[in-house]
């Protein structure tokens, strides 16, 4: 299957470089790009790619309101969106995981990270570069009191609660089969019902929710 891309930024150089990395790949396609946060919106309801690279900071519309209008859209039209940011540690990326963006990259990164990172956001079992995930999400705890669970947590069963966990961890589906000793099959159902019951589009999303719920702490060893 072939990955379709729309790259949203507002230098012309950096679609250019990312289009050419891109489509060099054999399963990847850039089917469109947009040097702002309207023409993102635009394109990708046009296009409907299965991935969106989109600019944190861009004119007329930045993007994160972007992706908010993109994540928006009904379920079988909705793509998976990638923040591309010049700093790792940035408000507007939690914000967009938040809203269920799948991952960010930063623009500087190795070629074969930005190839890598397509692919893991396009299948959708496991969360991109969860270190780096985790210490963003961690950062914007940090600074807040602990957390007490939320009754937000009791519409799921002790499996699916321990499921949210080792998501939380940054865990892909075939480790935590392995980590629970069940079939990944059965990992993907408690994962489907996870997500259904609390509301969530993606596994960034989840690790937010996880945090937010009280299930995990920012800085708890036993969550390493």
């Amino acid at each position: 299957m072939t990955i379709k891309v729309l790259i949203a930024d507002d230098q012309a150089m950096v679609r250019a470089g990312f289009a050419a990395l891109l489509n060099a790949q054999e399963d990847i396609e850039v089917v469109g790009d947009a040097d702002d946060g309207v023409g993102a919106v635009t394109e990708t309801s046009r296009l409907r790619p299965d991935v969106v690279l989109m600019d944190v900071r861009m004119p007329v519309m930045d993007g994160l309101e972007a992706a908010k209008r993109v994540l928006s859209a009904p379920e079988e039209r909705r793509p998976r969106v990638l923040m591309l940011t010049t700093f790792d540690i940035d408000d507007y990326v939690y914000e967009a995981l938040r809203m269920g963006a799948s991952g960010f990259l930063l623009k500087d990164a190795p070629p074969g990270d930005l190839i890598a990172a397509v692919r893991v956001v396009a299948a959708g079992d496991a969360l991109l570069a969860p270190s780096v995930t985790r210490r963003l999400i961690e950062e914007c705890f940090k600074a807040k009191p602990a957390l007490k669970r939320s009754a937000r947590l009791d519409s799921l069963t002790p499996r699916e609660e321990e499921v949210l966990r080792l998501i939380a961890r940054g865990l892909s589906n075939p480790e935590i089969a392995g980590a629970l000793f069940v079939s990944e099959q059965t990992v993907k159902t408690h994962v489907g019902k996870v997500f259904a019951k609390l509301g969530l589009r993606d596994r960034a999303q989840a690790v937010v929710c996880a945090y937010e719920t009280g299930l995990v702490t920012a800085g708890d060893p036993r969550e390493r």
